[in-house]
């Protein structure tokens, strides 16, 4: 293990400032294995914790991408194509699958992507939170890496080789894997986990510890260890860090919202650029709140009387998966500008 021999004391790299990370960090964490717990100890809280989840903060953060998709007349101009063009291709191919082969592929699809979603937005935030300490001598970034992504894989190999026959309540197919190779990966994470808590305490005994990254990977172990390999039950997992993904989301957009128009009202972006003024997030969380409420409400009354539930919000899951990974590359330069990273 390289240690720098760079003695100066890295800033707590705070994405906005203490109560707010911690919120962010802690508080999201703590609700989302909270309501493990919760429906572990009592399945019968499973459904209005679910809905909960789906209504306030599920419905809520599939709408939040959309201000930064068309809340203003750039990012629309810019965006047509996946507000128009991307939506149409991913229900076609949806239902393709869906009636072609049947509805299992689509839910065995979502436990995979919806794994690999949740795996890549939480190293984008991880990564967000690195730049904010301006570097971490002592904690090199490829070793890092593969120790961020060992739970993660453990979790949706041990969920694989566990093979239930349903996920959310509809057929599941996955991928054989043996035993043997769920023990090889938990090895390999338990090392991983290991070697990242041995370079943290160094890097606490010197004096260089970079605190909300530490404690952001922190909670990411934990929550990926809960959500895929703790707890049995595989849709109680899926609560977990889909509640954790869903708050994150949801909190990350408004931030990114706000640094972009910190300087005040934009021209050009008028509507956008008022709602996310700091002090108008209740008007900001009220109206995306809303819209989701209305456009979901409109959606069951509608499209859902015509196509089964599972092809209609698995299209809108999946197409959302494709946008975020357009809109979020951490490595954009405008992106790294607004969110106030190290150039």
């Amino acid at each position: 293990m390289a240690i720098s021999l760079d003695t100066t004391t890295p800033a707590p790299g705070w994405l906005r400032d203490r109560s707010f990370d911690v919120t962010f960090i802690l508080g999201f964490a703590a609700l989302a294995l909270a309501s493990g717990w919760a429906v572990t100890m009592n399945p019968v809280l499973f459904a209005p914790i679910l809905i909960a989840d789906l209504w306030l903060l599920g419905y809520h953060h599939v709408i939040a991408t959309y201000t930064r998709l068309c809340f203003d007349a750039e990012s629309f101009r810019q965006h047509k194509f996946l507000l128009f063009g991307l939506p149409v291709i991913v229900l076609a191919g949806v239902m393709a699958m869906g009636f072609g082969v049947g509805f299992w592929t689509v839910t065995s699809i979502y436990l995979y992507w919806q794994w690999f979603h949740y795996s890549r937005q939480s190293w984008g935030v991880s990564q967000v939170y690195r730049r904010k300490a301006e570097g971490l001598a002592d904690d090199p970034e490829w070793p890092a890496k593969l120790a961020f992504y060992s739970v993660p894989v453990w979790g949706i190999l041990y969920r694989s080789h566990q093979a239930s026959d349903t996920f959310l309540g509809i057929e599941l197919v996955v991928i054989p894997v043996p035993e043997v190779l769920v023990q090889i990966a938990g090895a390999a994470a338990l090392l991983g986990v290991t070697w990242w808590i041995a370079t943290r305490a160094v890097a606490w005994w010197r004096g260089r510890l970079p605190l909300a990254h530490t404690l952001y990977m922190a909670s990411h172990f934990v929550i990926f260890a809960a959500a895929y390999v703790w707890i049995e039950d595989i849709t109680y997992g899926w609560l977990v860090v889909n509640i954790w993904h869903n708050a994150q989301y949801i909190t990350f957009v408004w931030l990114f919202n706000t640094n972009r128009f910190k300087g005040g009202i934009d021209p050009k972006a008028r509507f956008l650029s008022k709602i996310s003024q700091v002090n108008n997030a209740w008007i900001y969380f009220g109206l995306c709140f809303g819209l989701s409420t209305t456009i979901y409400l409109l959606l069951d009354n509608t499209v859902a009387l015509l196509l089964p539930a599972i092809i209609l919000y698995q299209a809108i899951n999946f197409h959302h998966y494709v946008v975020d990974g357009v809109i979020w590359k951490i490595r954009r330069k405008p992106l790294q500008k607004t969110l106030g990273l190290a150039q």
